[in-house]
Order: structure tokens, then C-alpha cells, then sequence
């Protein structure tokens, strides 16, 4: 990706110049967009109608089945995504972008706790959430789900389209279904943490491809890997098939995941979405970014545990923005490891690889655990030449992008990607933190809006610490942390109430890695079980730490309830139904 960043630069120039250099055109049945005077054109589809500026382009994806979904120039995409798409890889940068589609069970698949319903779209348009600058409004009474991408400076443009909606003539009602409420669902998730322990060739590319095209490449191609931009203010491509389910199906099927996040790029740049120059500020930026990606890891079933990967493009380093990539490196990693993820940073081998080796051992920044670098030497290896030192990030801590936009076809389906070779490993996870709160109680009553005190404060500081951020946890259970216990909750398939009783607890006590342990055991991860089974059970659970007799008899009590073998052992299968809220 970083080699190319002159082409990528002129993607990202001034939000005016890229508007005005785009020229709409026509699209027919059942696409309808016409000229109204001056600066706007109307576009409707299945009924919905929207006002947009006049230079976006809009394209029918009936028309043009292959057509990319990206964002890194303004358009509006109107009908489903095809299976196939011609998406370069190396799409970076965002301007503003709308895509209309049908209700239909893949699209629904994209909803999210933060997913807006209404009927016409307007009234919800101006308050409607934000998440990595996408918004997402289900029209039901138009049976369409519009996913609307912007960046700071472009958002108001976006929601004044989406306000502008109404219903035509030919709308037609489809709901939105509803996440399963079934207490014995199995929530949808990773097979494990990605991309866990792999040593062999992958690829990335600018949107994640379809599941008949992951099967196909599964079959006969060299790739065991994928790289899938997750999150990220500056994703260039719309994410159309990247769900849950998604996620499932190709760890279930033995791909391994490199999630990646594209955020902000160095200051000495010519992208419109910067780091600032501060590094206390960069580093909060940093910060920020990861809550971002562990929120839509979270969404995705990507488990504590995984690496995420932060994408800044190749820069013309210098001290002032060396200064400021390590420390927006540095919030990135300690927040992640707050929540249990490990760091990744990805970027040109030349510039931001060479400058976080050339600062390995300062201890002013937090080191991140892998590097993901863009070298185009056509050398399926990790080696990083002169650039990184052969002892530093030695331990199956390396990805290298070897080659860059190649366009490759295997069982009839074509990609254009760049291809990588993977040395990694699990790692030991950090543990998830939660200071400041006190987390040991004899009872795990509900708490929710309205509710305050030390439980409410213990609950926001284990969503926090789990990527779901109620603002600081001040013990007084307002609308913020109802969002984020609505957004965990569905994350986990649980029902999305937004009030913390007892599956929820049980679900974020037990967070954290699932060691197996028995009688005798001590440490942390007994704690962590004694406070979930207190929930679960509805009763008291000695919380010390230690793994005695009443832990085993409070261990079997709760497998016998949930169906499980009752052997007073807590391996994968129970961590796994405590983990899910059961």
C-alpha cells in the first residue's frame, strides 16, 4: 500500500477540488437520478429519494454489478453489492459516500446496536449515530438500509443528504430483523483470536470479498490469510459483505483474519485527515483510534486476544512527525492492551517501520507487538533488510507485503490485492485493566439508566476496559453508558436492553483469557471466574482468588444448569458460556 502513495495523495486532495472533479451521470431503472437547478440532483431508489450535491456520482450497481463501493471520492452507490467488484487494493482516503441498498438477511447483517430505524429517514438523519464516521440509518417503510460515509469536514454535507430524504410513490415496507432474543443463541465469533499463530502467505484487499469468493480462493489458491479493514475514519471501500457471519464462516473454515484500521495519517502529508503535530495530542488521537477498533472488533466476533493493525501510509519523515506517529503509536497500544488486543502497526518499511526500530528501546513510547510492512522487493519472507534490526519484533511478530496491486483469479473469481507472507503468533495477550473500580460484590444486581453507585461504576469500567466507551466512569448511569451496554450486549448476541443485569455481567466479569483451571488454582483468571459465576448463579461466590471447594461445587452447579459436562474443570466450553452471558 505505501508505495504507491503519489497516486494515493492525489485521492485525498482538498474536499472542494474532489467534488467539483466529479462529474454525475445518468442512471436508469429502477436507479432514477435527474438535475434539479443548480447545485443538487435527485436520487431515488426503491422509493427513497435523497438530494445530493450535483458533482457525485451515482451509480447503479444493476447497471454496473462490478462497480467499487468506494468512499475516497464522492458518490452514491444504489442496489447490491455483486460478488465480484473491481476494487483496486490500494484505495485510501475517504471524502464522502452513500450507499442505498435493500433490506435483505446479507445487508441486515451489517446492522449494529448504533444502526438508526425510521421510517422516512429524515427526522432520524441530524441525530442519528456516528461510528468511524459511517452512519447507518434502516429505512424500513423504503426497505433500505443507507450506510453513509464522511470524515469530519465532510459530515454535515452527508447528514444534510440524509435529511433531505423522503418516500415516493414506490416505496415499499421491509423491517429490519432483529437480532435472535433466543437466550441459548451462540453469539457469532472468531474461531479464536486472529490472526493467531500462521506462518505462510496472505493477502489484503480494499474491501473484504464475498463468501463465494473466499471459498473459491480457499480451494486453489496459495492463501491461508486475509487482511480486513475493520475500522477506521479513512477507509477507503465500503465494507458490504464484512459481518459477524462473515467473520464465523472463514475462521470456522480455516482462514486466518489480520484485521487492519485506517485512521489517521502522519502530519507531514498531504491527506485531509491528520495526527496532530502535539504529541500529547497525537498520542490521545491514538487513543481514540483504538477504542474505535476494538468497538468494531468487538461487533465482528474478534476476540480479545487478536492482533489490530494500524495503517499509516509511507511519509517524508522528519523529527517533528516522527515525534508524532510514535506517540499516536503509543495510545493506540495502550489501549489496546487495556482491553486484552495486541498492537499491530502497518506501514512503508522506509519510513514509519524505520522509525519505530530507530526508537525500539526509548521507553517515552509504548512499543507495539507486531509490524506490518509494505517493502515490494517480490520476497515472500519477513526479512526487513536495513530497515529494522533482525533481533527486534523477532518472535513471530512480522508481516511483510511483498508485492502490491496484482490482480489474481482463482475458481472464476478475480481480486486485485497485495500479497504478504505472515510470521505470527499468539503472544500473551495483556490483561485486560479495570482500575479504579472496585469489581468485588456479593450480588450483581441490575443497574441501568437512572441507577448510581459503585456497581454502576464497576459496569462502566468493564465496558471501557471491553472497547465499549461510557465516557469516565463516574458511578451515574446515563444515556452514554446505555449506548455502549446496547452495543456489547449485541456484540455477544444478548438482548440489546442497554441495562446491565445478570447475563451482562456475567459476560463482561468473565471477559479476559480463558486458561483452564480446576481446584487449586489461583490468580486472576479465578477471580475473574468467581465474580462471573456470582452473577450467573445468583448467589454469593467467595471472590479470593483461590480455587477451593466451594468455586468447584459453584463450578459443577453452573455446567449442570447450562448443559454442560459437570466436572468442576472450566476449559474452553465454560469460559466460552460465561463469555456469552449464559
Amino acid at each position: 500500500m505505501s508505495s504507491r502513495i503519489p497516486w494515493r495523495a492525489r485521492a485525498a486532495t482538498a474536499l472542494l477540488a474532489v467534488f467539483a472533479g466529479i462529474g454525475a451521470f445518468a442512471v436508469p431503472a429502477p436507479a432514477v437520478a435527474d438535475s434539479p437547478p443548480e447545485s443538487l440532483q435527485s436520487v431515488t431508489y426503491h422509493g427513497y429519494r435523497i438530494e445530493v450535491p450535483a458533482g457525485w456520482q451515482v451509480v447503479d450497481l444493476a447497471e454496473n454489478p462490478r462497480a467499487c463501493l468506494r468512499f475516497d471520492r464522492p458518490a452514491v452507490y444504489l442496489g447490491e453489492p455483486a460478488d465480484q467488484n473491481d476494487c483496486p487494493a490500494g484505495v485510501v482516503g475517504r471524502a464522502a459516500g452513500i450507499v442505498v441498498e435493500p433490506i435483505t438477511a446479507r445487508s441486515a447483517g451489517q446492522a449494529t446496536a448504533a444502526t438508526a430505524r425510521t421510517r422516512s429517514g429524515k427526522a432520524t438523519a441530524p441525530n442519528a449515530a456516528s461510528t468511524n464516521d459511517t452512519i447507518q440509518i434502516a429505512v424500513e417503510d423504503a426497505g433500505v438500509l443507507v450506510t453513509a460515509a464522511h470524515t469530519p469536514e465532510t459530515e454535515s454535507v452527508v447528514r444534510s443528504v440524509l435529511a433531505s430524504a423522503e418516500l415516493t410513490k414506490g416505496a415499499e415496507r421491509t423491517e429490519l430483523p432483529r437480532a435472535a432474543q433466543r437466550s441459548d443463541a451462540t453469539p457469532l465469533a472468531a474461531a479464536g483470536p486472529q490472526p493467531g499463530s500462521y506462518v505462510g502467505k496472505g493477502f489484503d484487499a480494499c474491501t473484504a470479498p464475498s463468501q463465494a469468493a473466499m471459498n473459491a480462493w480457499q480451494a486453489s489458491s496459495p492463501y491461508s490469510a486475509v487482511g480486513v479493514y475493520i475500522s477506521g475514519s479513512f477507509r477507503g471501500c465500503a465494507q458490504p459483505n464484512l459481518t459477524a457471519s462473515w467473520v464465523t464462516s472463514q475462521t470456522n473454515n480455516g482462514w486466518r483474519l489480520f484485521p487492519i484500521d485506517v485512521g489517521r495519517q502522519a502530519p507531514c502529508t498531504n491527506y485531509s485527515l491528520k495526527m496532530s503535530t502535539d504529541p500529547a495530542t497525537a498520542k490521545s488521537q491514538g487513543v481514540t483510534a483504538a477504542a474505535g477498533a476494538i468497538t468494531a472488533a468487538s461487533n465482528l466476533g474478534i476476540p480479545a486476544g487478536s492482533a489490530i493493525y494500524s495503517d499509516i501510509e509511507a511519509y517524508a519523515s522528519t523529527a517533528s512527525c516522527k515525534a508524532a506517529v510514535l506517540s499516536y503509536l503509543s495510545g493506540w497500544t495502550e489501549r489496546l492492551h487495556s482491553s486484552g488486543y495486541l498492537s499491530g502497526f502497518y506501514s512503508s518499511a522506509a519510513s514509519g517501520i524505520k522509525d519505530a526500530a530507530s526508537e525500539y528501546n526509548n521507553s517515552a513510547y509504548t512499543r507495539v507487538d507486531h509490524l506490518f510492512y509494505a517493502w515490494w522487493n517480490g520476497a515472500a519472507d519477513t526479512n526487513t533488510g536495513s530497515y529494522v534490526p533482525s533481533s527486534y519484533w523477532s518472535n513471530h511478530q512480522r508481516i511483510h507485503q511483498y508485492a502490491g496491486e496484482v490482480t489474481e483469479s482463482y475458481g472464476g473469481y478475480s481480486i486485485n490485492i497485495d500479497r504478504d507472507y505472515l510470521d505470527v503468533g499468539n503472544g500473551t495477550p495483556p490483561t485486560p485493566t479495570c482500575t479504579g473500580a472496585n469489581l468485588d460484590f456479593t450480588a450483581y444486581t441490575t443497574v441501568q439508566n437512572g441507577s448510581s453507585g459503585d456497581r454502576v461504576k464497576a459496569a462502566q469500567c468493564l465496558l471501557k476496559a471491553a472497547g465499549f466507551d461510557p465516557g469516565t466512569p463516574d458511578g451515574i448511569f446515563g444515556p452514554d453508558t446505555t449506548t455502549a451496554t446496547r452495543n456489547f450486549q449485541t456484540g455477544k448476541g444478548l438482548t440489546a436492553d442497554g441495562a446491565v443485569g445478570a447475563k451482562t455481567w456475567t459476560a463482561l466479569l468473565s471477559r479476559g483469557s480463558a486458561p483452564t483451571i480446576q481446584s487449586g488454582s489461583t490468580g486472576e483468571a479465578v477471580t475473574r471466574l468467581q465474580r462471573a459465576l456470582t452473577a450467573a448463579l445468583g448467589r454469593t461466590v467467595s471472590i479470593d482468588g483461590v480455587f477451593g471447594s466451594g468455586t468447584a461445587q459453584a463450578v459443577r452447579d453452573y455446567q449442570s444448569s447450562r448443559g454442560l459436562g459437570a466436572d468442576g474443570i472450566v476449559g474452553p466450553a465454560t469460559w466460552g458460556a460465561l463469555q456469552s452471558g449464559k
